[in-house]
């Protein structure tokens, strides 16, 4: 920022900025959307690829402990991820305990 900015100068940077970061989250979450975990719109396209290849459908039983290993390991991400960047912030340590 200058000092010679003016208001609607300073406005326009703070939309555009606003607009950037929405863009690339938006990005970001499209792209994870399409890792093969079966939860997910990858592991569906993995799913219909197998169809594609092997000219009949996955077995319900193997597509459903599919389901369930993939909800696992997206919840087990969440979980990893919330922790480390509670970790980071010193949550943990302003509340002490066995994590800090």
């Amino acid at each position: 920022m200058q000092a010679g900015d003016t208001l609607a100068e300073r406005a326009f940077g703070l939309g555009y900025n606003l607009v950037n970061i929405i863009a690339m989250i938006s990005v970001g979450v499209g792209i994870f959307n399409l890792l093969p975990i079966p939860v997910l719109d990858g592991g569906h396209l993995a799913f219909y690829a197998y169809e594609a290849v092997a000219r009949r459908p996955l077995n319900a039983a193997v597509q459903a402990a599919s389901y369930r290993v993939g909800l696992a390991l997206l919840l087990g991400l969440m979980l990893f991820a919330t922790t480390n960047d509670l970790r980071h912030s010193s949550v943990f340590h302003f509340l002490g305990g066995p994590f800090s």
